[in-house]
């Protein structure tokens, strides 16, 4: 039976300590297709592939807290909103 997440915040990881754990053997955990994407593009698609986060944007220069949590996904973007980091689970 799937964990059941509250939508970010507050963090909810336990009592997984990974990401593979955080997506339940159902859902994407990475994003490595998103590079050079919109942002609200990105999001959609996270959305969509895993419904269990929430998306999170950090802008260039921007630091996403150290916490990790199962639903949460960070989007780093650039000057033009366009996603330069992998987006993953964490």
């Amino acid at each position: 039976m799937p964990y059941a997440w509250p939508r970010y915040p507050p963090c909810a990881s336990d009592p997984c300590t990974s990401r593979e754990c955080c997506g339940q053997n159902r859902y994407n955990t990475i994003w490595p297709n998103l590079i050079g994407v919109h942002v609200d593009e990105a999001r959609d698609i996270i959305m969509d592939d895993n419904p269990l986060v929430n998306v999170v944007f950090v802008p260039q220069g921007g630091e996403a807290l150290e916490i990790f949590c199962c639903n949460r996904v960070c989007i780093f973007m650039d000057e033009n909103y366009l996603v330069r980091k992998v987006p993953v689970v964490g």
